[in-house]
């Protein structure tokens, strides 16, 4: 079968995570996505380690975990788009694109004449997304945005982390994963009201936009009250058990829904007066009793090993399960039947393992994955096979540094 994205072309611009994210994402849909890199060095996150892959006798590669995360499918191409003779090869192949993707700082390309409109005035069709940390407007666009940044600017790290403790981002690029999505959704739209009216688009995409919308109903528990929400730890701000809670020999996360599950969860723990307890019979009343509910759960689960309350938890049906470490999520059988992790065959570490897009189709299948490329691994056969450049045209780039 077709993937749902074939015949699609992406030129990806962009580096370190919220557009790569994007594209990688496309690239698992069926996108050729063509990654223009800077000659030498290429994307930031080459350098992102250690830890680094390793080949079949176990030496280290020059080939970032971090790089490898989010570059599957995708072919390098190397060009110096300060040269004169680099920006006409981008606008070339953008001629021949569908989508660009770009992160560079507010304006920046425009010098170079790989701006939206420079690129859009070529090729009418083309979809051309900016991802920055503020976006193109307003009184922040020039300076610069990471995630972690906009975490803490965003809101987020004021609702993360214990209540007596400090601030906390998350354990992954959260902000920046976002946007890649966000970003992602945002093209295919895109893609779509193309087929419709013919006409491309510019997309402008921002961190701080994107971790701003991703609050959800943090953003509402505070738009509707005027308080700010404060940090709960795993703690949920409107669900009441949902946390997490130490046993006997470890922890285990309770996620209770609704009424009737907090009443089987009081059923398992022996405990029935505690679904007709006023206070805690209804979810409204258990967040507002929240203190006093959490502290006797802590001691009924005090009193049995995790391995015992999961399994009675879990012929009950309560929403309960055990908090693992990395080794132990990619032994779950689960993650294993749904095929998440593959070995793809690699240009110098032999083979990498790659975490597999968790998209799901019935009726198309997503690109056959190919590991991330070495830097400029296709830049000969990109020119020669897009653009038609002979061996020497490329050679004599090549001695001039453009590629």
């Amino acid at each position: 079968m077709t993937a749902p994205l074939a015949g699609v072309r992406v030129l990806d611009l962009s580096r370190v995570l919220a557009g790569p994210w994007a594209s990688q994402t496309l690239a698992d849909l069926g996108a050729e996505v063509i990654k223009i890199e800077r000659p030498g060095t290429g994307d930031d996150t080459r350098a992102w380690g250690p830890p680094y892959a390793r080949d079949k006798n176990g030496v280290e590669t020059s080939e970032s975990a971090y790089f490898l995360s989010t570059n599957r499918g995708k072919k390098s191409v190397t060009i110096d788009i300060a040269s004169t003779d680099g920006q006409r090869i981008v606008s070339a192949l953008a001629e021949q694109s569908d989508v660009v993707i770009e992160n560079f700082k507010a304006g920046h390309l425009a010098k170079y004449g790989l701006d939206a409109l420079s690129l859009r005035a070529l090729n009418p069709r083309l979809i051309y997304c900016t991802i920055t940390g503020f976006g193109q407007t307003g009184p922040y666009r020039d300076l610069p945005g990471y995630d972690f940044l906009v975490q803490g600017m965003g809101g987020l790290m004021s609702v993360t982390g214990e209540a007596d403790g400090a601030p906390m981002k998350t354990g992954v690029a959260i902000a920046d994963l976002f946007s890649g999505m966000y970003a992602a959704v945002a093209i295919l739209a895109a893609l779509n009201r193309r087929h419709q009216t013919g006409a491309g688009d510019t997309i402008d995409i921002s961190l701080l936009d994107c971790q701003v919308a991703m609050l959800a109903n943090q953003a509402m528990n505070y738009l509707t009250t005027g308080a700010a929400p404060e940090r709960r730890g795993n703690a949920h701000p409107n669900i009441a058990p949902y946390e997490a809670f130490a046993t006997s020999d470890g922890h285990i996360v309770l996620a209770v829904g609704n009424d009737a599950q907090f009443a089987a969860f009081a059923e398992v723990a022996a405990e029935g007066a505690l679904a007709r307890d006023p206070r805690f019979a209804t979810n409204p009343a258990r967040v507002v009793n929240r203190d006093h509910l959490s502290a006797r759960i802590s001691e009924i689960f005090a009193k049995r090993p995790t391995a015992d309350w999961l399994a009675a938890l879990a012929a009950a049906n309560v929403p309960a399960g055990p908090i693992n470490t990395l080794d132990a999520v990619f032994d779950n059988p689960q993650v294993i039947a749904r095929g998440l992790v593959r070995s793809l065959p690699h240009a110098s570490a032999g083979a990498v393992p790659s975490v597999m897009s968790p998209i799901r189709y019935e009726d198309a299948d997503l690109a056959e994955p190919s590991a991330p490329p070495l830097l400029g691994e296709h830049t000969d056969g990109v020119l020669a096979a897009r653009l038609g450049m002979s061996e020497a045209e490329i050679a004599e780039l090549r001695e001039k540094g453009v590629i």
